[in-house]
């Protein structure tokens, strides 16, 4: 396809321009390529090296928007860009698809809140990006096949990563939540991805159970208790703030008062994602 050896040159052009030591990369063993490794690129990008080589070489026929997302992010890309490699891939700009791209601005915005674990997701709350205090937090997303990082699919088809609600907790979420997706359906009434994520969620019958009231709200901010393994319960508020456009919600963690939470926040800034206890 002439579209996608396209979009293979202009990865390969864009992996190496980009000076590894911009992106935590030290310079070691000899390089072959001025740039990132493909290794290199696919970590940063939370991809698999043989996902990278195929989209290099033209053989992935519609890598999806959260992909191209990811790419963009990793190889630092300007939104002229990111809005190019999206088309190159087939996601031309369209009003009636739900907006994935995540402009430059944002991502400032979220480099400003480091302190704090945050993710932003898109409209139907498909996990697009999250800093690494969320991973550190929550687990590390990239463990998960990108249809699988939904927050609507964790609650109603999984469970919610290392989460622990109430009675009143969970069903005042779900409630939320669910008439927040409602509300998605009459601003993008014809998105395809819309219709398959409630086909699919339809398996629950709690889902189903919600879906029938047809309310119709925004989900605005609830409270977490994260049960982490080596730190112990995490107290934290959740704020959302949604871009008034594109329909991103852009969610912060911050401590809840009178609580260590702070503290454990900051002890897991320092270790990572890193496990501290042995592994069986």
């Amino acid at each position: 396809m002439v579209g996608m050896d396209q979009l293979g040159a202009a990865l390969r052009a864009w992996r190496d321009r980009l000076d590894p030591a911009a992106v935590g990369f030290a310079h070691g063993s000899p390089r072959r390529v001025p740039g990132l490794r493909r290794a290199e690129l696919a970590t940063l990008a939370g991809i698999s090296v043989e996902y990278v080589v195929r989209l290099e070489q033209g053989r992935v026929p519609t890598p999806s928007a959260q992909v191209c997302s990811a790419l963009a992010r990793a190889l630092h890309l300007s939104d002229d860009e990111h809005a190019h490699l999206l088309r190159m891939a087939g996601h031309a700009a369209d009003p009636s698809r739900v907006p994935r791209m995540i402009p430059g601005s944002l991502y400032r915005i979220v480099d400003q809140l480091a302190g704090n674990p945050l993710a932003i997701h898109d409209a139907t709350w498909q996990l697009l990006h999250w800093n690494p205090l969320f991973a550190a937090t929550f687990g590390d997303p990239t463990v998960r096949d990108m249809g699988d990082r939904n927050v609507l699919v964790w609650q109603f088809l999984g469970e919610l990563p290392r989460v622990r609600q109430s009675s009143a907790e969970q069903v005042a979420f779900e409630e939320s939540i669910v008439a927040d997706l409602r509300a998605t359906t009459s601003r993008y009434p014809d998105d395809p991805d819309v219709a398959t994520l409630i086909s699919r969620l339809n398996r629950s019958p709690r889902f189903c159970q919600l879906w029938s009231r047809r309310s119709v709200g925004g989900h605005e901010s609830s409270h977490k208790l994260v049960e982490h393994p080596d730190v112990g319960d995490i107290a934290l508020n959740t704020g959302v703030l949604t871009t008034q456009d594109t329909n991103l919600r852009l969610v912060v963690y911050t401590p809840q008062p009178d609580t260590d939470a702070r503290s454990r926040l900051d002890f897991l800034a320092a270790i990572g994602v890193q496990r501290m206890s042995p592994q069986g």
